[in-house]
């Protein structure tokens, strides 16, 4: 696990849930810390670059910094994180963003944590995070078990390898794009140990010690309780819950 890492449910009404990530990395880079900013480009990727670097701003003094991975292409992380204070992967079609981590993801963790680089995930970046990352699908054996249209071009539900940054499995946009139910499926199924959904405007802030809510969301933990079933606990700003 890196020194922390900061899970953003999407949305961006709330730049303010930036600003815990933007203090640590102000650790390493003093006043205005340098920003990755990982972008699979779809072919907005510059336009999509602005977007993320305008709210960073909002969120307090940082030197945002694009690193573009074409779609279908594989994130280097070596180069990338030259220079930087602190990774922020950003949001579109989660699986491509697996695919772009899928060569590195031992060697990014261990990188993160050597130069003491804190992580930040918005939607697909927050989903990759996890050591079994939920991707996508909007069916559990055939049954409808969130919105079709949150399925991120799969019918399944998958669980791909990630990068191993958080125990928990993440799912995103929980409130408002229905997606809780399909955590509560992987999770029933035994696909990941336990689970977190965040809503938009939200942030889960991980290190060694817990995890604490910020922001105008809530973040449902998702546990298994036998016999495939399952227990959800809502945690809202200022609360935490354990790493296990």
């Amino acid at each position: 696990m890196s020194s922390s890492a900061f899970l953003i449910g999407g949305g961006w009404d709330v730049p303010e849930v930036y600003e815990p990530f933007l203090r640590q990395a102000a650790v390493r880079g003093g006043d205005v810390p340098r920003i990755g900013c990982v972008i699979v480009d779809e072919g907005d990727g510059a336009e999509q670059f602005e977007r993320y670097a305008g709210v960073l701003r909002k969120a307090g003094p940082c030197s945002p910094v694009p690193s573009f991975v074409p779609l279908g292409g594989r994130f280097e992380p070596d180069g990338a994180l030259d220079g930087v204070d602190g990774l922020l992967v950003c949001g579109g079609l989660t699986p491509a963003y697996q695919e772009a981590f899928a060569e590195c993801l031992d060697r990014l963790p261990q990188l993160l944590s050597d130069r003491g680089l804190p992580y930040a995930g918005f939607s697909a970046g927050a989903a990759v995070a996890a050591r079994r990352a939920v991707v996508g699908g909007w069916l559990a054996d055939g049954v409808p078990v969130c919105p079709e249209d949150t399925a991120e071009d799969l019918e399944e539900i998958e669980v791909r390898s990630g990068l191993g940054l958080v125990p928990f499995a993440v799912d995103v946009h929980a409130a408002q794009w229905g997606t809780l139910g399909r955590l509560v499926a992987v999770v029933g199924r035994g696909e990941a140990p336990y689970g977190v959904a965040v809503d938009e405007n939200t942030v889960v802030e991980v290190d060694g010690e817990g995890c604490r809510v910020a922001g105008l969301g809530r973040v449902h933990v998702v546990r298994a309780a036998g016999e495939g079933g399952v227990a959800v606990r809502a945690y809202g700003t200022g609360e935490v819950f354990g790493l296990s």
